[in-house]
């Protein structure tokens, strides 16, 4: 969305206001919980926000998950997890790998939500090859006493896992929950731990139930594909936490990207659309946080871009004025 055309095509950009976008100010205790969704660049945030804590005075805690990735949780384990970051001082981040969790069901005090979110189908390939770089699964399966995979598995390319119709790369409307760890349901981390309502794959229920967590209870869900207004917004909405965030990621971070797999191939435009056909709901999900972020990211620069482009109407009238002189 260009600026020159961004307030005069949408009007209805004038009326954002900042504080009815801004969740922060409902949170009832200053604990910012970062429910991260895998492969969504988690790694990098939790690296700026141990940079941020060291400037803000504010810790970091990195759930350490031995047990594996358990999005979904029993009654139990809710309740006590809510328990443990209830229990947190306040000026702590925690961080973990954990579907949302609703603190005033449990009569707990709510925190800042946050997360960060990614294209669907990249993040599913960027996945695939994860899981299959030797330095990830090598050394997972020796702690766990586990035999070393099939080499097939390990070698086969996604576009022509794509192409065989594996059943890791068959992505089928309403399905359950696969055991292949592909972690294919985004929404899923904003939906919660129904699992009749959140787990069937791309269907609207959980769509519908995510957008309307994102909206009631996260202060920001960014991404890092739109970096600059992440940052921005993040530095904006939670400034207890991220104020500087822009200039401290540009100046140390942004050249230090961590967890990139260089085994991961160029997949084609025509393999991702195929894909992309089966991530209806989630691509809808994707691009409806998308759009809340930029709402957020308007909602604070409006003044400034309509005075931008005022200016450049300005040249342009100014433009045609003389073109017009140079005809008379």
């Amino acid at each position: 969305m260009s600026s020159t055309s961004t307030f005069s095509e949408h009007p209805q950009l004038y009326t954002l206001n900042p504080d009815a976008l801004n969740n922060t100010k409902r949170a009832q205790t200053d604990v910012l919980f970062y429910n991260r969704v895998p492969k969504t660049g988690s790694v990098q945030m939790i690296n700026l926000l141990n940079k941020l804590g060291k400037i803000h005075d504010f810790e970091v805690n990195v759930d350490q998950q031995n047990g594996g990735i358990r999005a979904l949780l029993e009654d139990d384990e809710i309740e006590n997890t809510i328990d443990n970051i209830g229990n947190l001082d306040e000026g702590t981040v925690f961080v973990s790998h954990v579907n949302f969790l609703n603190f005033t069901e449990y009569d707990e005090q709510r925190p800042i939500y946050m997360n960060m979110v990614r294209d669907p189908v990249e993040r599913v390939i960027s996945w695939y090859y994860y899981i299959r770089a030797p330095w990830i699964f090598v050394p997972k399966r020796l702690q766990r006493n586990k035999p070393m995979p099939n080499p097939k598995w390990a070698n086969t390319e996604y576009d022509q896992c794509v192409l065989n119709k594996d059943k890791v790369c068959t992505y089928i409307e309403g399905s359950g929950f696969e055991r292949t760890g592909d972690h294919r349901r985004q929404t899923l981390f904003f939906c919660g731990h129904n699992e009749h309502k959140c787990m069937p794959f791309n269907t609207r229920l959980p769509l519908e139930l995510a957008k309307r967590t994102v909206e009631k209870e996260y202060a920001v869900v960014g991404t890092w594909e739109d970096t600059n207004v992440t940052l921005s917004v993040f530095e904006n909405y939670i400034p207890r936490y991220f104020m500087g965030a822009s200039k401290l990621y540009y100046m140390d971070l942004y050249a230090n990207h961590k967890n990139d797999n260089p085994m991961k191939p160029h997949i084609s435009e025509e393999i991702k659309n195929m894909v992309r056909r089966n991530f209806t709901r989630e691509i809808e999900f994707y691009q409806f946080c998308r759009q809340r972020l930029h709402k957020q990211y308007f909602a604070l620069k409006k003044n400034q871009l309509v005075e931008l482009e005022m200016e450049e109407q300005k040249n342009k009238l100014s433009f045609l004025n003389k073109a017009l002189l140079k005809l008379n």
